[in-house]
């Protein structure tokens, strides 16, 4: 299975991709997309156009995308939904399924603790995901994203083959 993970942004949209075989997880890319533009429409079609083509090179077959958080600027609230927009879109779009996580369900899954902050997510990433090396604290994220919905995929799994055992 291979999994595509997805810190949505604005200005910067995560990504990460991982394969996962079993209980072993192993790193296959990860990147930053940058939005150009002035206009916010501008900015959404930059994420869109590079998401595709991340879509399309990379060919997961699940994708997560962490969710938004509701902070003091309603409009930066607003401008994130729209980015998040996108970032589920595109993978839907190309007939996947997009799994949601709140950050603190993907910290949890990954350090341990759902309060940890960006170096500690970053530093159980490059552990879980030997010599990996990350385009930045963006796409670090989003590696922890697709791990945390690779972990629910197999629990998921492990508990439909017991239900399907006991019948």
């Amino acid at each position: 299975m291979r999994v595509l993970g997805i810190d949505p942004g604005l200005r910067n949209l995560g990504w990460g991709v991982i394969d996962v075989a079993g209980s072993r997880l192993s790193h296959v890319a990860n990147g930053i997309i940058r939005s150009e533009g002035e206009e916010i429409g501008e900015r959404l079609l930059t994420l869109f156009t590079a998401l595709t083509r991340v879509v399309a090179e990379f060919a997961p077959t699940a994708a997560a995308v962490e969710q938004t958080f509701v902070n003091k600027d309603g409009a930066g609230t607003l401008k994130l939904g729209q980015a998040r927009g996108i970032a589920m879109l595109v993978p839907a779009q190309a007939g996947l399924a997009v799994g949601e996580y709140a950050p603190n369900a993907v910290k949890k899954a990954v350090v341990g603790v759902g309060h940890a902050d960006k170096a500690q997510v970053a530093h159980m990433v490059r552990f879980q995901l030997p010599g990996v090396e990350l385009a930045g604290p963006d796409a670090a994220d989003a590696l922890a994203v697709a791990i945390c919905h690779a972990h629910h995929l197999q629990s998921a799994g492990r508990i439909a083959a017991a239900l399907k055992g006991a019948a």
